[in-house]
């Protein structure tokens, strides 16, 4: 019997809890959310027309909310206070405006409420949003030490994750496409349970040095597994304009949550043109719930996301509407695999 897989997200949620503080307090005490209802609920529209708020930080910022109970959104998609949110309002008496103030002078919740207003930093340099490639201008992931740095920090993640998301993956004379492919455990771990599989890990050349390392660490590890480097090819290249090698399989792990939507609908069609004849696109991610008002869990990650890069968290529905757009059609099939992460998938 396989000993049982450990429940490592109080891990990530415990890491990622400063960025709820700093949704919260910068809600509170530079944004003025919860003074906005006193008239009653409002739409996110209204909201984001009060506030001053563009699409990304508000989808951040007010299932955030909701998450955290100070805000619900009822069935017609209105927002209104909870009973703990009044407490948060300068009419309630007593408030815990003071209390929250001790966090308001934090270097990082003014930082917040700023890239909330402006939909980023006000300044990005000329590499990027941290680790996200800027416009036609080269990706900072093309630096040996920026590219080894992240995907080394990032694999432990992948390594957990993948036996998980390779058992759930479908199997047989199937070539398996991972763009940005990172570490490349994803590839590793769907070659060696899927011995009659080829695979494609496409990502930066100088990522891609760093994961033929880890496939020799992952090599050594699987007694057996020396076969996946006969099967698997490192492909560099530029997943928004290079062309993509075709698959059986794309997969697309923590891929989509780094960009807006306007460049997830270009990425879901740019892979549903890469897709062989029965193919499909496999998303491995936290996702937001249906009713876009949590789970916590998924609120601390959306917000550091919206920190280091050009994306957050999106609804398993959001993913279905740009494969449908992409000429794809969604399954109705959600596997969970272990740290609040999923699989949910679209087809031919």
């Amino acid at each position: 019997m396989k000993p049982a897989v450990p429940n490592l997200a109080p891990i990530m949620g415990h890491s990622r809890a400063i960025q709820q503080t700093r949704l919260l307090v910068a809600a509170s005490h530079f944004l003025n959310v919860f003074e906005q209802f006193s008239d009653g609920p409002k739409t996110i529209e209204e909201l984001c027309q009060k506030l001053e708020l563009k699409e990304r930080p508000a989808m951040v910022l007010f299932p955030g909310l909701c998450a955290m109970s100070m805000l619900h959104r009822d069935a017609s998609g209105k927002y209104s206070l909870t009973e703990q949110g009044r407490f948060l309002t300068k009419a309630a008496d007593p408030n815990f405006l003071g209390y929250l103030d001790f966090w308001s002078k934090e270097s990082g919740v003014a930082e917040m409420a700023e890239r909330l207003r402006h939909d980023g930093p006000l300044q990005t340099s000329e590499k990027g949003t941290d680790y996200i490639k800027e416009g036609k201008g080269p990706s900072p992931m093309d630096d040996p030490d920026t590219a080894r740095a992240l995907t080394l920090r990032l694999a432990g993640r992948a390594e957990h994750l993948s036996p998980l998301a390779a058992a759930a993956l479908p199997k047989g004379k199937k070539h398996l496409l991972d763009v940005a492919g990172g570490s490349g455990f994803y590839t590793f771990a769907w070659l060696l349970a899927n011995p009659e599989g080829t695979a494609t890990v496409l990502d930066r050349p100088a990522v891609l040095k760093i994961a033929e390392e880890c496939m020799e660490k992952f090599c050594a590890k699987h007694p057996g597994s020396e076969s996946i480097k006969q099967r698997i090819r490192f492909h560099g290249g530029d997943m928004l304009s290079d062309d993509l090698p075709r698959a059986d399989l794309l997969l697309a792990f923590s891929l989509f949550h780094d960009w807006p939507t306007e460049t997830c609908i270009v990425l879901a069609k740019r892979f549903a043109e890469t897709l062989n004849p029965g193919g499909g696109i496999w998303v491995h991610d936290e996702f937001l719930n249906d009713a876009l008002d949590g789970p916590l869990d998924a609120i601390g990650y959306s917000a550091q996301l919206f920190w280091i890069t050009k994306g957050r968290i999106y609804s398993r529905p959001e993913h279905y509407e740009w494969f449908r757009q992409a000429g794809l059609k969604p399954s109705d099939v959600q596997i969970p695999t272990s740290m609040n992460y999923g699989l949910i998938s679209a087809g031919r």
